[in-house]
């Protein structure tokens, strides 16, 4: 089906967009529009009825400023008042009432009480604590499953601080805060981890294409262990690596122990790492027999450097392994092989 002409379908014939309209053009959940109008005012001239939403194209630019503010991290009352500021000062500044002057509010302006919602609520902010302006920037386009704006804030915190700094300090944060999300919020937050991580993978992938591996430079092999699907620092060190012109072989998750021990064999590596996310998947046997593999031809052969990676290896013995214990000193142990 064809979105355009389901858009035009929407668009009444005196003009205007309603709300799922405009939700589906700018990419946001249709809740933080109805909220931004609700709480800030940030809603359309016209109302059709005096209750139906109709967006202009002036409306429409409006929320658009909305978005690139609050995606760079400024908080939404602040961001609010910035656009209604400028729409002020060009002249096409709402006429719609305010909050107090609103049909249904008190002698003391305090509105009445809202009628229940028939639509599922947005969910809420993440939790990212003192953090970076950027992450929150990023973890508000998350949660307004706001796509484009994803991909434009990954570029520019990869552009302007590197990938490993970029990682701890931006991306990473906003994975923890939205897993904790999901962990405590049942199914709410799943779509909102999903496409971040999409979209993050995305943009690891982006910072290494088309470069080359230094020749005679040690192979690194990353993989998750079995059963483990976590996969997103693999990408980040995998990304990090190429960026260094060190050749890698990124296997991803889940690899089955037989199937990582064939491909040791078959590409004769100067390390493995063996990622695991919690301590179901971290397995110090599986370490102990990568250890004792050996590849390349009879009188000459070697052993691969197996290390480890990852919250399930806290605490854990791995004999015969060296523990990585971020990126930046996984990248420092790795170069050095």
């Amino acid at each position: 089906m064809d979105p355009t002409g389901d858009l035009l379908l929407e668009t009444p014939v005196d003009g205007g967009l309603t709300t799922g309209a405009v939700a589906r053009l700018l990419g946001v959940a249709p809740t933080t529009l109805r909220s931004w109008d609700r709480r800030y005012g940030i809603g359309p001239a016209a109302r059709e009825d005096g209750r139906h939403r109709r967006w202009t194209g002036a409306d429409i630019a409006a929320l658009r400023h909305m978005c690139a503010l609050t995606s760079a991290g400024l908080p939404p009352a602040e961001a609010a008042r910035t656009v209604l500021a400028r729409t002020s000062g060009a002249g096409t500044s709402s006429t719609r009432p305010s909050r107090a002057e609103e049909p249904g509010a008190g002698a003391s302006g305090v509105p009445a009480a809202p009628r229940p919602a028939r639509v599922s609520r947005a969910p809420g902010p993440l939790p990212v604590g003192r953090a970076r302006q950027e992450c929150r920037g990023l973890a508000r386009a998350a949660v307004r499953l706001d796509a484009p704006a994803l991909d434009e804030l990954l570029t520019a915190v990869l552009d302007r601080y590197g990938l490993p700094a970029a990682w701890d300090e931006v991306i990473m944060p906003v994975l923890h805060a939205v897993g904790r999300k999901w962990e405590t919020a049942g199914e709410r937050y799943i779509e909102v981890e999903h496409l971040l991580s999409w979209h993050v993978s995305g943009a690891l992938r982006g910072v290494t294409a088309g470069r080359t591996p230094t020749p005679g430079a040690g192979l690194a092999l990353l993989a998750c262990a079995p059963g483990e699907t976590h996969t997103l620092a693999l990408e980040a060190l995998a990304a990090t690596l190429a960026q260094q012109g060190l050749p890698v072989r990124m296997f991803g998750a889940a690899v089955p122990a037989g199937a990582l021990e064939d491909a040791i064999r078959r590409t004769g590596p100067a390390a493995v790492v063996l990622w695991a996310q919690s301590r179901k998947t971290a397995s110090p046997a599986l370490v102990a027999r990568l250890d004792a593999l050996e590849w390349g031809v009879r009188g000459a052969r070697r052993r691969p450097v197996v290390c480890v990676a990852g919250p399930g290896w806290a605490g854990r013995q791995a004999p015969g392994a060296r523990h990585l214990s971020g990126l930046s000193d996984a990248v420092d142990t790795l170069a050095t092989l």
